[in-house]
């Protein structure tokens, strides 16, 4: 049994991350807002990682990073404080975690972590630039300290299309938005949090021991394919 550190599990593709480990795993979560879920394998501190002393944690072998943000407006719409916002909330969260629980992950069983960024910062898309820049550094992050902290500690990122949480409701609104970003995707589909969570919980296992600073596109083939 691992001890898993999430960071954002109350909510959206975190809680599905939860959900798919707290059988097997003792997991901590730490969240702005409460998660709903009963478990003996699962703990919780209310916590903002932007603004709050994380808490301490003795132990820990993995460390999952999942908040994130969409923040689509065309670029004379943004205002400095919307890059400000998306940079902390996508890279400087991630970084105050890792500085902060480094320590013990170092003395934990095959160690990892697995940070989020989004199909957005390979494909050029429209309204996406504050995002696109704040997942960019979470991807240079990733190669960085992939590098830095080997071979203890691996750490990989998903970078996922259009996911159907609370966090993309705006762009699936309703049928006829949902039936566009279908027919954009060669494989007409967008993505369930479920299945990204099956994508975190491969990353953290034995199965990926050889695999670290590597950006995983779940992007239902928009990214690289045209049909």
């Amino acid at each position: 049994m691992k001890k898993i550190i999430i960071i954002g599990g109350s909510k959206g593709i975190g809680n599905a991350i939860v959900q798919s480990l707290v059988e097997e795993h003792e997991i901590i979560n730490i969240s702005r807002t409460p998660s709903k879920i009963n478990h003996n394998n699962f703990s919780q501190y209310k916590c903002d990682v932007l603004k709050d002393q994380l808490p301490k944690i003795e132990v820990a072998d993995n460390l999952i990073y999942c908040p994130g943000s969409i923040n689509l407006k065309p670029i004379l719409r943004l205002t400095l404080e919307d890059f400000k916002t998306d940079f902390n909330i996508n890279v400087l969260g991630a970084i105050k975690a890792i500085q902060n629980y480094l320590p013990i992950l170092k003395k934990g069983n095959n160690p990892s972590i697995v940070l989020f960024s989004t199909v957005a910062v390979k494909m050029g898309m429209p309204f996406h630039s504050s995002i696109a820049v704040a997942k960019g550094g979470v991807e240079g992050l990733v190669k960085s300290l992939a590098a830095e902290l080997a071979p203890k500690i691996r750490i990989n990122a998903i970078a996922p299309t259009v996911t159907d949480t609370d966090l993309a409701d705006k762009l699936l609104r309703d049928d006829i938005r949902k039936k566009k970003i279908v027919e954009r995707h060669p494989l007409k589909k967008y993505l369930n949090p479920k299945e990204v969570a099956t994508m975190a919980d491969f990353l953290i296992s034995e199965k990926t021991a050889s695999i670290s600073g590597q950006i995983f596109e779940m992007d239902c083939g928009i990214v690289t394919l045209q049909i």
